[in-house]
């Protein structure tokens, strides 16, 4: 079997690649913009069969020149939030995304993408159904509207395609995001480096640090799409989430904790962690105020319709595999 990832040294990108050799698949193509070049190092490891830079791999795949290809996983996008250019992110995330869809039903091949929980915005209820999709800024709106078109051609499709809307995805591999990586891997850092982590204080009616989110862990995230490639007679937009809401003081108690764990040093209670000074809570910013989530929760009727019955990791387990991952990387 002949794959494609594209975004394959980024996060789920790369984490994918792993989970597409352990499942004995040798046969992958890697593409993605090496331009940041440190982001090779999430590669190390994995058996490719070829690699080609972003564009060049669009060109030739769509004039058809790369064989026989069962399945393109696609999560390459520009997944900054805070991105405002919508020319550059409706080019990137939207047209990329339509003329690899295109080129995908035309050479029988299956598309297995990359949407976004932030298609919902400020909605309350997290369902893949239209009148609960918000979007707070351009980057959720450009992966809505690839969703529509998909939604618009499902009916008729030849072959698989099945979206994918990830939420709060956290976990190994994520070292290159800067300021987009996961609460999770902040944490991390900044335990290391000053001692303490850093929440937001209060905000929209939640106390600090209770603000909550769907966390999922990136091998979760990982066993989902592969159960759809073993089950290519499913279609359709998923969500992807552990179905649970947490706040993230449970994100900042796990990570405390894993590290204390990892120096032989007792568990301690969120109380006892803010007691001790390894908890801070700052103000709200302004910047964000009217353009952030307080709370997600992934809805996953459909998902589990479809037959999908991967067990997600909540935030104590999956926290606690990464942070043993960091602290194993120096």
């Amino acid at each position: 079997m002949r794959v494609v990832v594209t975004g394959a040294a980024g996060m789920i990108g790369s984490n994918l690649v792993q989970g597409l050799n352990a499942l004995g698949i040798d046969e992958v193509i890697a593409v993605d913009d090496l331009t940041e070049g440190m982001k090779y190092r999430n590669l190390l490891g994995a058996r490719l069969s070829d690699y080609f830079d972003r564009d060049e791999f669009y060109r030739r795949f769509a004039r058809g020149e790369l064989g026989r290809i069962e399945a393109v996983f696609h999560e390459g996008a520009c997944s900054d939030t805070m991105e405002h250019n919508g020319k550059y992110m409706l080019e990137n995330n939207y047209r990329c995304s339509k003329r690899l869809l295109d080129a995908c039903q035309s050479q029988g091949t299956r598309l297995l993408y990359a949407s976004s929980a932030a298609t919902y915005g400020d909605s309350t209820v997290f369902r893949e159904s239209p009148e609960y999709e918000r979007p707070l800024n351009v980057y959720g709106y450009s992966k809505l509207l690839f969703d529509n078109v998909v939604r618009r051609m499902l009916p008729t499709a030849r072959h698989q395609v099945a979206g994918f809307r990830y939420f709060n995805v956290y976990g190994p591999r994520e070292q290159h995001k800067g300021r987009m990586a996961s609460v999770a891997f902040h944490h991390f850092t900044q335990l290391r480096e000053s001692g303490k982590v850093k929440l937001f204080g209060e905000y929209g009616g939640y106390a600090p640090g209770e603000q909550t989110r769907d966390f999922v862990y990136v091998g979760d995230v990982v066993a989902v799409n592969l159960w759809f490639l073993r089950h290519p007679e499913r279609s359709g937009i998923f969500n992807v989430g552990s179905g649970r809401s947490q706040p993230f003081n449970d994100v900042a108690h796990a990570t405390i904790n894993a590290m204390r764990a990892g120096r032989g040093e007792p568990a301690l209670s969120l109380a006892e962690q803010i007691k001790a000074g390894l908890i801070e809570y700052t103000a709200f910013p302004q910047a964000l105020v009217g353009k952030y989530q307080c709370r997600t929760e992934a809805d996953l009727t459909a998902l589990r319709a479809a037959g999908c019955n991967i067990e997600f990791a909540d935030v104590g387990t999956g926290v606690r595999r990464y942070a043993e991952w960091l602290a194993g990387q120096g």
